[in-house]
């Protein structure tokens, strides 16, 4: 192969989302957090794929759906580098860094074993903070800090 030609490792989609720049290991988190598992719609992902930035990443491509700012909000706490596309006729009509929002709600649950939100039907809630270049989540009810690494996802 001549060093000029370009690999493509995924095929373009006609119309949809593209996220990338996921690191690999958050694929199957987005994937949850997103429920594309119950998806009816053609998807692609690809994992451990080659990247200059980041050595390797995971991307999603999903035929005709789009992402609603909430679950690209959601997307962020697990892969704050990643980049929404929106694709129309082969062509990125839009691209959309992923911000960490301030606050979540509901999709997270809480580290600590004995808060109210893991005895009782109530609703997750946290704050969004930064410890060590790392996102964590304070809890609204029992003030305890989970990590990142730690963020179990509630389905």
């Amino acid at each position: 192969m001549a060093a000029n030609e370009k690999i493509m490792e995924v095929r373009a989609i006609e119309n949809g989302t593209v996220i990338d720049h996921i690191p690999s290991e958050a694929l199957f988190k987005i994937i949850s957090i997103l429920k594309l598992d119950r998806d009816p719609h053609r998807m692609t992902f690809g994992l451990n794929l080659e990247s200059k930035r980041m050595g390797s990443k995971a991307i999603i491509k999903i035929n005709d759906r789009y992402c609603l700012q909430e679950e690209i909000n959601r997307i962020a706490l697990v892969a704050p580098m990643a980049i929404v596309n929106t694709i129309q006729d082969f062509k990125v009509t839009e691209k959309r860094s992923v911000t960490v929002p301030q606050h979540i709600e509901g999709f997270v649950r809480c580290a600590n074993p004995k808060c109210i939100t893991n005895c009782e039907p109530v609703t997750t809630a946290f704050r969004v903070i930064e410890r060590d270049g790392e996102i964590a989540l304070k809890c609204r009810y029992c003030e305890k800090e989970t990590r990142q690494s730690q963020m179990e996802l509630i389905k």
